[in-house]
């Protein structure tokens, strides 16, 4: 088991605000955005551009994990079960996503027990669109819907995904989607799973822990750096990066790790943390309970690595996110 050294900040909040039925729904779950075993290497395509994991299960069951849950209760299941009358928090246990490049688009695995009702709700959503097809991968049923943009989701930007997609409840115990007809396919003929590669060079690093809550990570190359100087030059000088959030020992453990184009360059990106860090810690403008998270903060260079680590209480990222 990987030892976590406690790591960074909490999400971004979020909003879903689809009309389209669970497999639209299921979208915005990205954005809330591991199996009880977490993600591993093999676990995510060789080629994948971006990867996302949250252990939905982990989190009700961890004391530590409850806020994460409740916010995403609040903010997504309410929002879905609003629009669709569908329960998601009742039936999805995992969600695990990630992007092959624009060309294959991005594709979604989301286990959980789903009911006959919730199923059929997703259909008659799905029959409202534009555009709703029935289609055959050998003895599986998938599904196509295309809407009319008057449904898209705020905040929540897909990497291939535009305003259609394939979607299949035809493996056990999940709900397949797809942006492109020939990941779906793929998907269902292998039972949910596309198979990775640890060997491939480039390959995005994974983190892990055995509690682990959410994992992401992303090829940062593909990243457009905007107007900002600053976020332009880390992008610059960084090729990849990892996020893990886990329980470890009662506390929300935050792990963020960004792999530099370069050893000196990790080092100055370090410092640059670091003094970003000192100088909010101490310029006295900073809740005391912020100050005490950022003086707690790890910030440690392994080569062309730079890791950066805290432990957060459940009670603060409630208050944080109570406040996003």
């Amino acid at each position: 088991m990987r030892t976590l050294k406690p790591t960074a900040r909490p999400p971004a909040r979020r909003t879903a605000n689809s009309a389209t039925g669970l497999a639209a729904a299921a979208l915005a779950l990205m954005a809330a955005g591991p199996l009880s075993v977490a993600v591993a290497a093999d676990d995510v395509p060789a080629g994948a551009t971006w990867y996302f994991h949250a252990d939905l299960d982990e989190m009700r069951s961890s004391e530590a994990g409850a806020a994460l849950y409740a916010w995403i209760e609040a903010e997504v299941f309410d929002e879905v079960r609003k629009e669709s009358g569908i329960d998601l928090g009742k039936e999805v246990n995992r969600v695990t996503a990630w992007s092959l490049g624009e060309e294959d688009g991005a594709m979604m695995v989301i286990d959980g027990s789903f009911s006959q009702a919730t199923r059929d709700k997703a259909l008659v959503a799905a029959a409202a669109a534009e555009r709703f097809e029935t289609l055959q991968s050998g003895r599986d049923t998938y599904y196509y819907v295309r809407g009319d943009g008057s449904h898209e989701t705020p905040g929540v930007q897909i990497d291939g995904v535009d305003n259609e997609f394939y979607f299949s409840f035809a493996v056990d115990d999940k709900l397949l989607v797809a942006a492109r007809k020939p990941q779906m396919e793929a998907l269902l003929e292998n039972r949910g799973r596309i198979a990775g590669s640890r060997s491939h060079e480039g390959a995005l690093f994974l983190l892990t822990a055995e509690q682990s809550l959410i994992q992401a990570g992303m090829d940062t190359s593909g990243i457009d750096d905007g107007d900002d100087g600053f976020r332009s030059n880390i992008l610059r000088n960084t090729r990849q990066v990892a996020l893990l959030v886990a329980d470890v020992a009662g506390m929300i453990a935050v792990d963020v790790q960004l792999l530099a184009t370069e050893a000196a360059t990790a080092e100055s990106m370090a410092s640059i943390v670091r003094g970003l860090i000192a100088l909010q810690a101490f310029s006295g403008e900073v809740d005391p309970a912020v100050t005490e998270v950022l003086q707690g903060t790890r910030v440690e260079v392994d080569d062309t690595r730079l890791k950066i680590s805290v432990a957060l209480s459940s009670a603060f990222i409630e208050a944080a996110l109570d406040e996003a």
